[in-house]
């Protein structure tokens, strides 16, 4: 599968800036169909009422290699995570059947796929971005039976 990078940027209390440690400030690969995603919202537009009249606003202001792809539409600031949650994900979610979807779920759910994909715990830690392996699996990575039984599966074709 292709993929594509690019650096992140990290959201704590309300404001935009850096991640936590450097060790945390690097590219990470990302699934190419989310990069041409990600690129078909800056040719994207929305009609916003402003009074009597509608005005046409870009949804991407600032499409860089530091744009958001939650920015506001006005002027391509960056939207409080509060905002990205209740606008976003949580209707998303709702329609999904996922109520409950919050930041942490997200998190969560990163760190589990990887995990289903048969994937080594360090490419999971590695694109968590976690400095210790242990915070990867001790906080983030999930039991999951599924995972459990296909294990025991491959095991049982090693005995035979």
């Amino acid at each position: 599968m292709p993929t594509a990078s690019g650096s992140v940027s990290a959201f704590a209390g309300g404001d935009w800036g850096g991640p936590k440690s450097d060790a945390s400030n690097t590219t990470i690969a990302v699934n190419r169909c989310i990069i041409e995603r990600i690129h078909r919202l800056k040719i994207l537009t929305v009609e916003v009422r402003a009074g009597l009249s509608i005005r046409e606003h870009r949804v991407v202001k600032a499409d860089g290699p530091d744009g958001l792809v939650f920015q506001s539409v006005r002027d391509g600031k960056p939207i409080r995570d509060n905002n990205i949650l209740s606008r976003f994900i949580k209707p998303a979610g709702r329609e999904l059947g996922m109520p409950w979807v919050n930041w942490r779920t997200l998190r969560t759910s990163h760190a589990v796929w990887p995990k289903l994909a048969g994937a080594d715990p360090k490419d999971a830690q590695g694109q968590m971005r976690h400095s210790r392996i242990s915070t990867t699996m001790d906080i983030y990575t999930q039991f999951v039976p599924e995972s459990q039984v296909r294990v025991v599966e491959k095991l049982s074709k090693l005995v035979k």
